[in-house]
């Protein structure tokens, strides 16, 4: 099974540790499309005009307040490392905590688990990387749009890396472009949002809550690692979360697309 995560927004930044190396990361065959991003990011960072700081603050979709995220960002060549699973510190990561998982449980996450990323594409959480600021929605110069790029890079990939299981997709929208399932693989793979259910007047409204949605998403992976679960497929996976006493139900879809499944919570 392969697990595809979104990055998060908030990292803490590794006090030691050797520089990345974009071909020791996760499919080291992508270490060329990352050195070309990491090049522009960082071209871009060091800017040290006032408007090419404005420029740089307005590209990155910062505020001058954030300033220091550029400024990290132009350091990034020989900027100390840690495993992804430490550096991203957002609300999905706090939920599954892999610091905590016993052995086995991480081993099952570290094996299964791909996070993808503005930056280096797509990564393991074991990989050694350094705090960055890069969104998927970035466009840097002479490359352009990020999610564009690297949906071209990606694809030939990770359509290898997916094998022949289950796909459970809990990326956010921005980052599934990056890589969509396609052919025999759609129908591998399940799509995964989070409804928040509450009572309104007595009646059951269901709404997308960001921490809900995130928190649950983390939980989530943290139930199926404990529980050291191997689905062999799409079904097997859904019988998998039911019985950790998640509320699955399944959406209609298009033949050719991804399975679209709810996962509805009612209480954190």
């Amino acid at each position: 099974m392969l697990i595809l995560l979104p990055p998060s927004e908030g990292k803490t930044a590794p006090a030691a540790g050797a520089p990345a190396d974009p071909a020791g990361l996760w499919l080291p065959r992508l270490a060329p499309a990352r050195r070309r991003v990491l090049s522009r990011l960082v071209a871009l960072s060091k800017r040290t005009s006032a408007r090419g700081v404005a420029d740089s603050l307005a590209v990155l979709g910062l505020s001058p307040a954030q300033h220091a995220e550029v400024a990290r960002n132009a350091g990034l060549p020989t900027a100390p490392t840690a495993p992804a699973a430490h550096v991203y510190t957002g609300v999905l990561y706090e939920a599954l905590d892999v610091a905590g998982l016993a052995p086995e449980a991480r081993a099952w996450v570290d094996e299964r688990a791909a996070v993808f990323s503005g930056l280096w594409g797509v990564l393991r959480l074991t990989d050694l990387i350094p705090a960055y600021r890069c969104s998927v929605g970035v466009s840097l110069p002479v490359l352009g749009g990020l999610t564009a790029y690297w949906k071209r890079q990606l694809s030939p990939a990770l359509d290898r890396a997916a094998g022949d299981g289950p796909v459970l997709d809990l990326r956010s929208g921005a980052y599934a472009a990056m890589w969509a399932p396609a052919g025999a693989l759609a129908g591998r793979t399940a799509a995964l949002r989070v409804l928040h259910e509450r009572l309104v007047g007595g009646e059951a409204r269901r709404s997308v809550v960001s921490h809900f949605n995130k928190a649950t998403k983390g939980r989530l992976v943290r139930s199926l690692a404990e529980a050291g679960a191997r689905p062999g497929s799409v079904d097997e996976l859904l019988t998998a979360l039911r019985d950790l006493k998640f509320t699955v139900e399944e959406r209609p879809v298009a033949a050719g697309r991804p399975r679209q499944v709810d996962v509805v919570v009612r209480e954190l």
